[in-house]
């Protein structure tokens, strides 16, 4: 991708414009986080005090039995939204959803171990280990370049 910065002193509000041949998720992302008025935040809840969880940190997002939860290397701490709607505030290029209920950091994975029939397992950076379904090892692969 390029980016060019035109300065006009004539310009009384910033202006973005995209030239693309077709719109990509690269696209739609870029137009998402741009129309975005208020910052995307996560906030968690810890020993009765909500944090706000820097993103970088987050090691997994994951429900279970009804509530939603994100892993740091600091605790686990409670969300107080649905597991999509922690997906679309995560970066779609760092965090992936290896099932229909957990989100990965892609630099939180320590390595992928492809010796599990029909599925793969996920070693993470705090050392616990996950598992991709079935439904999603596919997308994981081509994500990998396999």
């Amino acid at each position: 991708m390029q980016v060019e910065l035109k300065i006009d002193s004539a310009c009384v509000e910033p202006k973005v414009i995209i030239a693309t041949a077709s719109v990509t998720e690269e696209v739609n992302w870029i137009l998402k986080r741009l129309s975005e008025e208020i910052p995307q935040v996560i906030s968690g809840k810890k020993d009765e005090k909500i944090e706000v969880l820097d993103e970088a940190e987050i090691i997994r997002v994951y429900a279970q039995g009804g509530r939603v939860f994100a892993v740091t290397d600091k605790g686990e701490y409670v969300l107080r939204l649905r597991l999509y709607e922690a997906e679309e505030r995560l970066d779609s290029r760092r965090f992936v959803r290896i099932s229909n209920s957990e989100i990965i950091n892609l630099k939180k994975v320590s390595c992928f171990d492809l010796s599990f029939t029909g599925t793969i397992c996920v070693k993470l950076s705090n050392h616990t280990m996950s598992y991709v379904s079935r439904r999603y090892v596919s997308k994981i692969k081509k994500m990998l370049g396999i």
